[in-house]
């Protein structure tokens, strides 16, 4: 590409570009303890897209001839592949990606280089950049958290008919369908989703055109360049577009949501895969064994996702921390923001895509789960609604249930084991209509309304899901 002249010329090689106010050279201690380009530079597809819709935004405004803005494009465009295809080449005079990226094109095109800078601030630069990342990751990430929900229906359709123990306190309360308790996770990344779609909708806002602080000089089309980047609004107050990062918390916040919610499944499916429980059986492709003990099979990627969970969360109380008693406007402490911001949704992302496979591989020990559902006063709740259904008062008829339940506790015994006429011993109301409910999917089946375990409304959940999910 022709090399241009311009009065807008660039830093000298090796020299800072804010550098023409100082007369000592940074001490290195300092570029190594100020630098960020090894964090940042996961932004420079975005920083670029900022820059080459800048550029076309100064065409427009005239503050850039059309020849001028076609070359910076042009050379952004270069520095691109270059970045893409891992032929950049990165210096030490490197403070960030939005650095190099210039430092490269000034390389590249010669001194008009320097105009890509033109009315802008690293401050709304590094904004945008950060938007513009969080709008691509996030989408990718609700990707991912629909196929994991599609993972866990596909999962509960398999096995609809398989009953297990709910629980309370962890301890045993009452029969319902394993589907009902998957599709339980369901429904809480479908929240997970709601809170990552809300988050993008207020970060979805453009800030470049704030300048460092105050705006810009330049005749500059916000509405424009908002266009060309694909937002459907710009920001309207040059302080608060530079100095904020709210969304970024708010971010955070629905990841930390998120990361709970795997954390719990993951427990659960600690406990399941132990000798206590054997619910399931965890894929071998999955699980690691001891270094000593042979038989060893190890949840270790649930135990990740468990421990990785207080990981995302301190990246939540950093954000918070850093901004807490920030002065308006930009203040070098938001540097700070990307490692955190970057490693929860890398932490989350991952959590989510090898709980997918991990789950689409899951088998259940259905035997085991029969025989966990049988006995233990599962069904003892039934016992005190068919006396509600008798007239008896609930309270009278939990008293009357319990005082069945401690006689087959003294007796080594389960409810199903009394006759009727043992049974009427605790109430006359007590007739041979109640043996029905007493089994495991009549237990189930009877919690037929709207969210509950019956069978019938388990199926229809799962189609309606399916439908959603398709």
């Amino acid at each position: 590409m022709a090399r241009k002249k311009s009065r807008h010329s660039a830093a000298p090689q090796g020299k800072k570009a804010w550098g023409g106010r100082f007369t000592q050279k940074t001490n290195r201690l300092v570029e190594a303890f100020t630098v960020s380009v090894a964090v940042d530079r996961r932004l420079y597809a975005y920083d670029i897209q900022g820059s080459i819709a800048h550029c076309q935004t100064l065409g427009k405004a005239r503050v850039l001839t059309a020849a001028e803005t076609k070359t910076i494009v042009k050379g952004l465009q270069s520095v691109k592949k270059e970045l893409e295809r891992g032929r950049f080449r990165f210096t030490q005079q490197d403070e960030d990606i939005h650095m190099a990226i210039e430092r490269r094109l000034t390389e590249l095109i010669g001194p008009l280089g320097g105009k890509v800078h033109t009315g802008r601030s690293r401050n709304d630069q590094v904004a945008l950049d950060i938007r513009l990342y969080l709008r691509d990751q996030l989408g990718q990430l609700t990707v991912h958290l629909e196929n994991f929900q599609r993972v866990l229906v596909a999962k509960g359709k398999a096995n609809r008919t398989v009953a297990m123990p709910g629980y309370t306190h962890l301890q045993r309360a009452q029969p319902l369908l394993f589907a009902h308790h998957l599709l339980a996770y369901v429904e809480m990344i479908e929240r997970d989703k709601g809170r990552v779609r809300d988050a993008v909708a207020r970060l979805n806002v453009m800030p470049l055109g704030s300048g460092a602080l105050a705006g810009t000089n330049y005749p500059v089309d916000r509405l424009f360049t908002a266009k060309l980047l694909g937002f459907p609004s710009v920001t309207q107050n040059s302080l608060d577009a530079v100095s904020d990062r709210d969304f970024m918390i708010e971010v955070a916040s629905a990841l930390s949501i998120t990361m709970m919610h795997l954390s719990r499944l993951s427990e659960e499916l600690i406990l399941w895969s132990s000798q206590e429980f054997r619910f399931v059986d965890l894929p071998d492709a999955f699980c690691t064994g001891s270094s000593m003990m042979p038989q060893k099979k190890n949840p270790d990627v649930p135990e990740l996702v468990r421990g990785k969970t207080g990981r995302v969360y301190g990246h939540l109380v950093n954000l918070l921390t850093t901004l807490k008693a920030l002065p308006l406007s930009y203040n070098r402490d938001l540097q700070e923001d990307k490692p955190a911001l970057f490693d929860a949704l890398d932490t989350v992302t991952a959590s989510v895509e090898v709980l997918t496979e991990l789950m689409r591989r899951l088998t259940l020990n259905r035997e085991v789960l029969k025989q966990a559902v049988e006995g233990g006063g599962m069904l003892a709740t039934e016992v005190a609604d068919y006396l509600v259904g008798r007239g008896v008062p609930f309270r009278e008829a939990h008293a009357i249930t319990g005082r069945v339940v401690r006689a087959a506790l003294d007796q080594d015994r389960e409810l199903t084991d009394f006759s009727l006429q043992e049974l009427q011993k605790f109430s006359l109301r007590i007739e041979k209509g109640l043996f029905a409910r007493l089994t495991v999917m009549a237990a189930i089946d009877q919690k037929s309304q709207i969210g509950g375990t019956a069978r019938a409304r388990v199926e229809q959940r799962i189609k309606e899901l399916e439908r959603r999910l398709s």
